[in-house]
């Protein structure tokens, strides 16, 4: 007898806002202002609902452990898996250097401590090498590590949420909430933040490795992603609402406005605060670890196929992939050891949107790689199809393709001077990823 399916669409629903959802980004993306309400919703519809669809329909119709690599490579070949590989990894230790850099200023900022260059150094290396350590251990030796990790977020998003709520009754916001405020500015620049949005949506495909669990994936998928994304993007607008209520948009720090919010919304720093800081620290540990689960497989899966080079195949005795892990530990030391001497940056931004802009180029490769499977390989099995005819399928292929590269394209080339000094290290920054990758990819052809 079968056993039942265990993993049902509430599953489903919860697995995709504790994988997705990224405490740090909501700063970020409240930057936008009031009308980041209209962007979430324009991009929930646009971007968000097909990027779900289709990749539930890869996810489900070629299993294994590549993801995102073994779609692309089925597509296009060898070399461009490689290219999405070298992407979809560079992202993690980057990232991870700008949450370094973040929890060090969070940590002195809720304490009150004023830290040497070498002190804070010290620390950034430890979360580093913290993070490393428990992400190369098995999952469900670090099963704990998330489920606290969803009720600190779950305690930050509602406390934020009410306490907004509060104090605009009471007192007042100090932004101002009106028809023509939350509608899109006419301009460029402020188009820039909007990476940071789709960055939020990412991740969704893990659901999907679900399917052979779900009772019936068909309609559970499709109705998981649409109440996932709502419920997504209800959570961070629930904190941008409540940092909104506290920061004015052109005061608010990407690297300190969530901290900023809770002290200005009670009016001053007081247990809970603390205590918010100390659950905040500890999610920005927990994201790296549970992300790092995803990015190393799927870098030591690569590396098995020859490309990625060999060192990040290396395995330990339990079949972990410590070469991946400690590579991430390597480069995003290296960031951090050279961060103090980086001139006039924001350096945990400076670090977060070349993060972004390396993550969203390895998605830019999955539309084409849906839209190529479905002509190529037409009478692979899909337990769950995508429906709808050519105008609909080339739709939703194109729409968000071309909003991803918009996005980039924004996130690293200044629209005006004032964007120069803060664009264009992210600029260079994305030339030498990408120089740095061809490198990388063609060194391990040698070895085929």
């Amino acid at each position: 007898m079968d056993k039942p399916k265990k993993f049902h669409l509430f599953d489903a629903v919860l697995m995709s806002v504790v994988v997705v959802m990224v405490a740090e980004s909501a700063a970020p993306a409240a930057a936008i202002g009031p009308s980041q309400f209209f962007w979430w919703i324009f991009l929930l519809i646009l971007f968000f609902v097909p990027y779900g669809l289709l990749s539930s329909e890869l996810g489900t119709a070629y299993t294994g452990d590549g993801g995102l690599y073994d779609w692309v490579k089925k597509a296009f070949g060898d070399r461009w898996g490689g290219r999405l590989a070298w992407y979809y990894w560079i992202n993690y230790p980057l990232w991870m250097a700008s949450l370094a850099v973040l929890f060090t200023s969070t940590m002195t900022q809720i304490f009150s401590l004023h830290l040497g260059i070498w002190v804070t150094m010290i620390i950034q290396l430890v979360f580093i090498w913290a993070v490393v350590l428990l992400g190369n251990k098995p999952v469900s030796e670090s099963k704990w590590i998330m489920n606290l990790a969803a009720i600190g977020k779950i305690v930050i998003v509602v406390g934020l949420g009410v306490l907004g709520i509060y104090v605009a009754v009471t007192r007042g916001v100090a932004n101002e909430y009106s028809g023509m405020n939350l509608l899109p500015k006419a301009n460029l620049s402020s188009l820039s933040n909007l990476s940071v949005i789709i960055f939020n949506f990412l991740g969704f495909e893990v659901v999907a490795t679900m399917a052979d669990d779900m009772d019936n994936p068909t309609k559970q998928i499709p109705k998981a992603i649409i109440y996932g994304g709502a419920l997504i993007a209800f959570l961070y607008l629930l904190m941008a609402f409540g940092m909104g209520v506290a920061v004015p948009t052109s005061k608010l720090s990407p690297s300190s406005g969530l901290i900023d919010s809770f002290v200005l919304l009670i009016g001053h720093m007081n247990w809970f605060v603390i205590l918010i800081g100390i659950l905040f620290l500890y999610i920005l540990g927990s994201e790296m670890v549970s992300w790092a689960l995803g990015v190393n497989y799927v870098a030591d899966y690569a590396a098995k196929n020859h490309d990625l080079p060999a060192i990040f195949a290396k395995e330990d005795k339990q079949g972990m992939p410590v070469g991946t892990g400690y590579l991430n530990g390597v480069v995003a030391s290296v960031l951090c050891i050279a961060s103090p001497f980086i001139p006039n940056q924001d350096i945990f931004w400076a670090f977060f949107s070349l993060n972004v802009v390396a993550l969203l180029m390895s998605y830019t490769m999955m539309f084409p790689a849906f839209w190529k499977l479905r002509k190529t390989d037409p009478d692979r099995e899909r337990p769950f199809k995508v429906k709808g005819g050519s105008v609909m399928i080339n739709l939703m292929t194109w729409v968000p393709e071309v909003l991803l590269i918009l996005t980039i394209i924004l996130s690293i080339v200044p629209t005006d001077s004032g964007e120069i000094s803060s664009k264009v290290p992210v600029l260079i920054g994305t030339i030498l990823t990408i120089i740095v990758g061809e490198i990388v990819v063609r060194y391990a052809e040698r070895s085929k």
